[in-house]
């Protein structure tokens, strides 16, 4: 099981409060955490439909703001609720880890249909792949599982502040262009500081391997073959 660290600026100032908060929830004991996970999926979908359309009502940058908050509040609480109720299963920290950069590319393709921009929409979700297969990669080799002091927290936080934003610029402006105008120049300085982010993490990530007390992995690929007749 691989060590996690967080260099986040901002988890430890919202990880805790969100867990303190799991006593006092009508979250019974039995409610599996997968359903936690499943649950912040939701919001993070509601969210990307928000995203989508921030820029021509002023629901959207509020279900945007509202459904990213959700997600995270659950991304806290799923372990929490695993390990105080005695759940913790290899099978949903798969699930956590999976839904995670899915939530992520959902609301990029959500920023990309509200600037009618779709190219730039598949440029981020590549950014966003790239730097899970990275952390995740890193993990399995130095066995540790890190996250960047500007991670998934910071940009949740990001998003919902960029919601929020939207939904006063929608409220106020009588047209979309000015709205959507500022969602297209966040949308591009968001990218561009995720190249650089990537770029940067990959090659601190080959230096960290590089240098880390473990032995590269030298062992030959073993090819599994059926015995089984084909039935074609």
């Amino acid at each position: 099981m691989s060590k996690r660290v967080s260099h986040s600026v901002l988890d430890p100032w919202i990880g805790p409060p969100i867990k303190k908060l799991h006593p006092c929830l009508p979250i019974p004991a039995g409610f599996p955490p997968e359903g936690i996970i499943a649950f912040g999926h939701l919001a993070a979908i509601l969210a990307a439909f928000g995203l989508a359309n921030c820029a021509s009502y002023w629901w959207g940058g509020l279900l945007a703001a509202v459904g990213v908050a959700s997600n995270h509040i659950a991304d806290c609480l799923d372990g929490t609720h695993a390990r105080s109720t005695g759940q913790c299963r290899n099978g949903g920290e798969l699930l956590d880890h999976f839904t995670d950069p899915l939530s992520f590319a959902y609301w990029m393709i959500g920023l990309g249909v509200c600037c009618g921009r779709l190219e730039l929409a598949l440029a981020a979700v590549i950014c966003i792949y790239a730097m899970a297969v990275l952390t995740n990669i890193k993990a399995k080799i130095v066995g540790e599982f890190q996250l960047a002091s500007f991670g998934p927290s910071e940009f949740k936080a990001l998003l919902v502040v960029f919601g929020l934003v939207m939904c006063s610029l929608t409220a106020v402006e009588t047209t979309t262009i000015f709205p959507g105008k500022f969602a297209l120049w966040f949308f591009c300085a968001l990218i561009v500081v995720g190249i650089v982010q990537l770029v940067w993490n990959l090659v601190i990530s080959v230096r960290d391997v590089n240098v880390a007390d473990t032995s590269p992995d030298t062992s030959e690929w073993h090819t599994v073959r059926s015995d089984r007749p084909y039935d074609g």
